[in-house]
């Protein structure tokens, strides 16, 4: 199947990228960017109602977009390869994963960590990074300028007493991306890897209705939903070898 173009000319012009976790405000400004720079956007959530409102919203801000909607249960490894299938099968291609699951549970002192806030963290942070990479490897290989893009938090690095199982989890999804790079560059042998796998580091994110919720706060060092969308669409600008392997800080680090 041939991809259309809208006469952007960018690197995402024409490109296929999907965007897990699409439902919430980081979700939302990053189907709008990537919609904008001409992508197709595959998007996912486990939650369908606030799906379809993501969608929608691309769709409108920018007419002939091509913005698209699944439900996909990404705790289900099956359904995750099902999904990437899927999409290759329907656009010919799959040139970028964006991993925008998100989570937090932290607790006031180590002591009082709750493990019941890890059992859900281990699955909504690295569970569904384990599916996905898996899922889309071999897809984000084939296009020859696949981008897997995880979203981890300042934490992994430097953990307060408070967020230990936030902190773990994040980090175990820094490992996993980074050997998923590993594997790009393996498949490369001695020229550029085939695809990228890179991490885009924040201390927390912030949108327009949490300023509107709290207006004296300062938010110091948060990264707006917009510049995080917009750090996301900048991967594909640089060579897959520049990229791959890479921790990219969007706040000051620890």
């Amino acid at each position: 199947m041939s991809i259309p173009s809208n006469g952007n000319g960018g690197p995402l012009d024409g490109a296929v990228v999907a965007v897990a976790g699409a439902a919430g405000p980081a979700g939302r400004a990053t189907l709008l960017r990537l919609a904008e720079a001409g992508a197709i956007v595959v998007a996912a959530d486990a939650d369908a109602a606030r799906l379809a409102e993501a969608v929608d919203a691309a769709r409108y801000a920018h007419g002939g977009a091509t913005v698209t909607g699944d439900t996909v249960d990404l705790l289900d490894l099956d359904a995750a390869r099902a999904w990437a299938d899927r999409t290759e099968k329907e656009f010919g291609r799959v040139d970028g994963l964006v991993h925008l699951v998100g989570g937090w549970r932290g607790s006031a002192t180590f002591a009082e960590t709750d493990l019941a806030d890890w059992e859900l963290l281990e699955k909504l942070l690295i569970k569904t990074v384990q599916h996905t990479s898996l899922a889309f490897e071999a897809p984000l290989a084939r296009s020859g300028n696949g981008r897997y893009v995880l979203i981890s938090a300042a934490g992994a690095s430097k953990p307060t007493a408070g967020n230990a199982a936030y902190s773990a989890a994040k980090a175990a999804a820094e490992a996993w991306t980074l050997a998923l790079a590993d594997s790009f560059r393996k498949a490369g042998g001695e020229g550029a890897p085939p695809a990228a796998a890179t991490v885009l580091v924040v201390k927390a994110l912030v949108h327009d209705a949490m300023r509107a919720e709290r207006p004296n706060a300062k938010f110091a060092g948060f990264t707006d939903v917009k510049d995080l969308a917009q750090a996301i669409a900048g991967v594909w600008d640089t060579p897959a070898q520049e990229v791959n392997g890479t921790r990219q800080w969007l706040t000051p680090q620890p």
